[in-house]
């Protein structure tokens, strides 16, 4: 496990970021991802009887909808092990296969890192 105080500034930014979506909001995720000019898309499960999306997933959406065109980092703030291979996905089609993807429980501690890979 690192603590989040262990993590870079922009690290560490991005998981309380994610870690108050999924507070505010309700959701059992909550996610953030900066992209290549360090601009913050900042996200929470969808979960429509029509559209069901991770918070990831949708973090990563909200980037490409406002033009990011790359991903420096994303986090997710989840009481999973582990990021699911379709949130992987995500960051990796935005941002490359080399992408950091942090996973932190509710506390806020990352008990992962991990590549979009």
């Amino acid at each position: 496990m690192t603590e989040t105080t262990d993590l870079a500034p922009e690290d560490r930014k991005i998981v309380t970021l994610a870690r108050s979506a999924r507070a505010r909001n309700g959701v059992p995720e909550g996610a953030a991802v900066r992209d290549e000019t360090g601009r913050t898309y900042v996200a929470g499960t969808v979960a429509l009887e029509s559209l069901k999306l991770s918070a990831l997933q949708t973090a990563v959406a909200m980037a490409v909808a406002s033009g990011a065109t790359s991903l420096e980092a994303a986090a997710v703030v989840s009481a999973a092990e582990t990021p699911s291979d379709a949130d992987r996905a995500a960051v990796r089609d935005l941002g490359g296969p080399d992408t950091p993807v942090l996973l932190a429980g509710p506390d806020g501690t990352v008990r992962v890192r991990v590549t979009a890979g």
